[in-house]
């Protein structure tokens, strides 16, 4: 169950609520986010919300039989939006757009990918500073001193930023310089990550699924950041790792709609990381949108061949120009329906 408090509930009246989950023989645990102090509780005996729901400090009580119960649509009517500031939100009905490199190589690299984003409109601007890479001879990212630079350069411009954040002890420093952190596919199943990102930040996270993960693994990685206190969540739909060789990974285009109908919380679509083959990645991107994504980060760059990493996925800014325009033409013909 998920019993929402009364703003202002005392703890008397806390006190009683508790008490009466446990005498229920259900396991009750407090969560307090951002938005809301909340008591889940677990366990299998049925009951009658009616004889709990009367107690004062209550707001609202739902059943809710997932083991991922916060970032279940069972109990929250009106979907999460993640509102960035600025007039930037990601919300169900809307469609945002970030892009960017794969990795922030430099302020002139920085300069023209923003200048090549406002060009087009683009407001969030995705990169990476700490980049996991399987070979350690790979380039792997220039760090916090990177991610100063390239957020001074961004907040300048009125754009926001996505990064990666890879561990625990990247969080506190990282935290004054990020609008949305990342959580990559190596790290969906990172729990003390998770837990931190939900005790020890309110910006918003995007958790990507894992490179194996199935879609309820992927939701439980995100009641790990809520039940720690961390609301503000968007889930990102990446391929997976299946025994097909043609693309680098299988765009599981299903798991958008049973995102949709599972969770709250926005769904993204990354094609970039989901097919690895740049001349395929607008057509999944548009498919994605067909699918009920409330936005697609991608990877571009001005010369992909030159990037250092991930350039055989990324798309050059002319390339980008003409996804950006399909894009936003394929979610006004979804959005007519």
């Amino acid at each position: 169950m998920i019993i929402q408090f009364e703003q202002g509930i005392d703890e008397q009246q806390k006190s009683a609520i508790i008490n009466r989950v446990k005498g229920l023989k259900y396991k009750p645990t407090e969560v307090t986010t951002q938005k809301g102090d909340y008591l889940i509780g677990t366990g299998k005996k049925d009951f009658d919300i009616r004889t709990i729901g009367y107690m004062d400090g209550i707001k609202d009580i739902h059943i809710v039989s997932d083991d991922y119960k916060l970032v279940s649509r069972k109990w929250k009517v009106k979907p999460t939006e993640i509102d960035l500031g600025d007039g930037v939100v990601i919300q169900e009905g809307g469609f945002q757009i970030m892009a960017g490199p794969c990795s922030i190589e430099g302020e002139d690299q920085i300069r023209k990918t923003i200048a090549h984003l406002k060009a087009n409109g683009i407001t969030i601007m995705r990169g990476g500073v700490y980049k996991p890479r399987s070979s350690p001879y790979s380039f792997r990212g220039l760090g916090i001193d990177g991610l100063k630079i390239w957020y001074e350069l961004a907040k300048e411009a009125g754009i926001k930023i996505i990064t990666e954040v890879m561990q625990v002890s990247q969080i506190a420093e990282m935290d004054p310089y990020v609008d949305i952190y990342q959580v990559g596919a190596r790290n969906t199943q990172n729990f003390n990550l998770l837990d931190e990102l939900g005790k020890n930040t309110d910006k918003p996270v995007m958790i990507k699924r894992g490179i194996s993960g199935t879609i309820d693994e992927l939701l439980s990685s995100a009641e790990y950041v809520f039940s720690g206190g961390n609301e503000r969540l968007l889930l990102c739909e990446r391929g997976i790792r299946t025994y097909e060789k043609a693309t680098r990974n299988t765009m599981d285009l299903n798991a958008i709609p049973v995102l949709k109908e599972k969770t709250h919380l926005p769904v993204i679509a990354d094609p970039s990381h989901g097919i690895g083959i740049r001349h395929l990645v607008e057509p999944i991107a548009l498919a994605s949108i067909m699918a009920g994504a409330d936005g697609v980060i991608y990877e571009t760059h001005e010369i992909p061949e030159e990037a250092f990493s991930d350039g055989q996925q990324t798309l050059n800014y002319p390339e980008s120009d003409k996804m950006i325009d399909r894009l936003r033409k394929t979610f006004e013909l979804r959005e007519s329906f």
